[in-house]
């Protein structure tokens, strides 16, 4: 039968009002959307840390993505992974996120490698990222340069390490590697620390040198501080030290920071240990951080992957 003219236009207006149905109802991967709508996620991983002048500390951080890239890739959820300094270098967490968005991502989990809560994991990094108009932050990152950027992809940030016994495990683990005679060793903790959350740090601190203790025979803990709230002064190292020398023969020095930076391990605690009368015999200290550690990296891992999941089936439990 030969078809007419408008016999052919109507037809041709049915086929492709079908195929659009078909294609709208449709993910790309050809499987039915029940709610209707095209599913098309894109989700990246964003690590952000502080951000450091010293070359070592950096490399330690993109060593750590390095370590856990190909399982964080590997279920296929998640497409990509980047790491961002919050300050003095670059890659930003702006220019990262504009990269994100220049390569279609369409959700970004970004994972703040930082020990507690402070004012640039509270405030800061919600700012920066256009979660949150902190007038406080926006005014420190105006003054030291940091941009701030809100990507098309939506954010999401997950908690920070001290919510897992991370730490706890690496302290222990250096804490028992550093020690000789343990019953004649007091535990010194040395953190950056923010006087902000004074309150939230000497607890971190306090609870990883209970665990300490009730797994080695050390009985005696002090802390210190050599960031903002120690005035980048080795005097706070000096007296954690002494403290913990009016009881036991020895103290065992450990940094609690996440990377090595020489001005903070050689610099700051190592000038605050030499002040110590006989501090070859007197103190036990090796200027490592917590990075490079299987158990940070696996954190990251099962982190991601639990965000990526809560992503993938609508998003409403990831924190946003």
């Amino acid at each position: 039968m030969k078809l007419t003219a408008s016999k052919l236009s109507f037809t041709s207006i049915l086929l492709f009002a079908l195929g659009l149905r078909l294609l709208t109802s449709c993910n790309p991967n050809g499987k039915k959307n029940t709610s209707g709508n095209t599913l098309n996620k894109k989700i990246g991983v964003l690590m952000v840390n502080h951000g450091s002048r010293s070359a070592t500390w950096r490399n330690a951080l993109l060593g750590l993505e390095k370590s856990v890239t190909d399982s964080v890739l590997k279920t296929g959820e998640i497409k990509g992974i980047k790491t961002a300094f919050m300050e003095y270098t670059e890659p930003s967490i702006a220019t990262r996120l504009k990269e994100f968005d220049q390569e279609g991502y369409t959700d970004v989990i970004i994972v703040p490698i930082f020990l507690t809560v402070s004012t640039h994991s509270f405030d800061d990094i919600p700012t920066i990222i256009g979660q949150k108009e902190d007038p406080q932050s926006m005014q420190s990152l105006k003054v030291e340069g940091i941009e701030r950027f809100t990507p098309k992809a939506k954010t999401y940030i997950t908690p920070l390490l001290d919510f897992t016994s991370v730490l706890q495990k690496n302290i222990l683990r250096r804490a028992s590697a550093l020690s000789k005679d343990a019953t004649k060793e007091g535990l010194v903790l040395i953190a950056y620390g923010d006087e902000t959350y004074n309150k939230e740090w000497t607890e971190l601190l306090t609870k990883v040198a209970d665990y300490v203790k009730q797994n080695t025979g050390i009985s005696t803990f002090s802390y210190g501080w050599c960031g903002h709230v120690a005035h980048y002064n080795p005097d706070s190292t000096t007296a954690a030290i002494k403290r913990v020398l009016k009881e036991r023969e020895v103290a065992a020095v450990i940094p609690v920071l996440v990377a090595h930076d020489e001005m903070f391990q050689v610099k700051i605690i190592g000038d605050g240990i030499a002040k110590i009368p006989n501090s070859k015999d007197k103190v036990l200290y090796v200027a490592d951080a917590i990075l490079p550690d299987t158990t940070v990296e696996n954190w990251v891992i099962n982190i991601t992957r639990e965000f990526a999941g809560k992503i993938e089936h609508g998003g409403k439990q990831a924190s946003k």
